[in-house]
């Protein structure tokens, strides 16, 4: 290449990188358009789909980055963040389309890191979850938007109190020792939930999510499940109780890895409140009834914590290039915390991946279940656990294995078919009369069948 071309190409691309990560706020229409520019930017990586519309139309668009767009690859595991839910909470649609920007502009460039976390992640990004209330909260801007103007939905519903209430189920369940994982819905679950919560119903049903953060605004604080105490409220006063899930350690790492990899969550003091570590649950916080976070937990086998990421739900445009600097390290790092715990394929003795297989993990009371294609992720900390793979028809195996800090362990099941046994037959006995044996009556006893969940 000539001389004189280098610092020409090299100005083309600073010019190229300044443009695409200008720091404003997008309105629908240029929403869509950067979102659009990124796929054309990396189209070998990257594809764009909607997963419904709001109750405006307004597309429900998701940018997912892979080195197989579209294709979900076994023992790779789903990543999602979701962004202005509440449409006047718009930090975290800016910082997801900046994130969007970044990834591709880093893949380019082939930065190493980047490149391997796109290889070895499907990631998902939803800038908007709620475009029709952030069209309210723009119309008034930054400096004069009221705190509820645009939070809610077109039909002003609050889709963060809209998904089916699966706690109460699960307290109730938690009395009679039923489960706390992948409880069913109520028979009438669609009839009560808006457009925007079906669709993002029947997208986390669709996919194998892993791990996942909503990204919100008016704190800042790292926030995990659960989010809804058992007793919610006493007269007329919330009630602030701790309520942990049995995955409680590992949400606080997870929310730990954000706080900390943030430029001040972690510190604790922020918009008049004190959290310790940045981080806090849920419930102990204020509780929180038929929220996305705990219902990907007892719904899905997702792990998803809530972000809160500033003070001022709409801040200026002239603080987003700020915000940008203080969650990208965190935004990159919460997506690598879904490479931990185990995983492996669950399968048959003829190697066929079983679908629907359920691991258990002693001494953690949640389990999780195998993708269509029998992988299955379980995000865990470090340590020895025994880990059972069980499904119907199946005999159960268990195995004993240790997790380090870094990448995930492999484990594999291959499960065996279980037979059901004919009982032994017995040979008839009895009081001889006439040359003939009157045979006592033999009860068979009861067939074997797998374990059952």
């Amino acid at each position: 290449m000539a001389g004189w071309l280098r610092p020409l190409l090299g100005a083309l691309l600073l010019l190229e990188v300044a443009a695409a990560l200008s720091f404003l706020h997008h309105r629908y229409e240029e929403m869509v358009q950067a979102l659009f520019h990124v796929q054309s930017q990396c189209p070998y990586v990257t594809r764009i789909y909607s997963i419904g519309r709001s109750v405006e139309g307004r597309h429900l668009y998701v940018l997912e980055f892979s080195d197989y767009p579209g294709i979900h690859e076994p023992l790779e595991p789903e990543f999602k963040y979701v962004g202005n839910m509440h449409g006047n909470e718009v930090l975290g649609r800016e910082l997801l389309l900046q994130l969007s920007e970044f990834l591709c502009e880093e893949y380019r460039r082939s930065n190493e890191r980047i490149t391997r976390l796109i290889h070895d992640t499907r990631i998902h990004i939803m800038p908007s979850m709620n475009p029709d209330g952030y069209e309210v909260a723009a119309k008034q801007g930054p400096d004069s938007n009221g705190y509820l103007t645009g939070r809610n939905n077109a039909n002003g519903v609050d889709l963060n109190r809209n998904f089916p209430d699966l706690n109460t189920f699960m307290y109730y369940n938690g009395e009679i020792s039923g489960p706390n994982h992948h409880i069913p819905l109520p028979d009438n679950w669609k009839s009560q939930v808006e457009p925007e919560t079906l669709a993002v119903i029947q997208w986390i049903s669709s996919y194998n999510f892993v791990l996942s953060a909503n990204l919100h605004g008016g704190a800042v604080v790292a926030n995990y499940p659960y989010d809804k105490s058992q007793d919610q409220r006493f007269r007329s006063h919330r009630r602030t109780v701790n309520t942990p899930t049995p995955d409680d350690k590992l949400f606080q790492k997870l929310a730990k890895t954000y706080s900390y990899a943030h430029g001040w969550m972690h510190r604790g003091w922020n918009c008049g409140d004190y959290f310790a570590d940045g981080i806090t649950n849920g419930a102990s916080w204020y509780s929180l009834s038929k929220g996305m976070q705990d219902f990907n937990y007892l719904y899905t086998n997702c792990f998803e914590i809530t972000l809160e990421l500033s003070c001022n739900k709409f801040p200026p445009e002239e603080d987003l290039e700020r915000q940008w600097l203080a969650n990208r390290e965190a935004l990159v790092a919460f997506i690598e915390e879904v490479h931990q715990g185990i995983k492996g394929m669950v399968s048959d003795e003829n190697n066929n991946g079983i679908a629907g297989a359920v691991i258990s993990v002693q001494g953690i009371s949640h389990d999780i279940t195998s993708g269509d294609m029998g992988d299955y992720f379980r995000l865990l900390l470090p340590g020895t656990y025994t880990v059972t793979a069980s499904a119907e028809g199946y005999q159960p195996q268990t195995v004993t294995t240790t997790v380090g800090p870094a990448a995930p362990s492999l484990v594999h099941f291959q499960l065996k078919q279980d037979v059901v046994r004919k009982p032994p037959e017995r040979k008839a006995s009895g009081t001889r009369t006439n040359n003939k044996v009157l045979a006592k009556k033999v009860v068979p006893r009861a067939t074997r069948r797998g374990t059952q969940r």
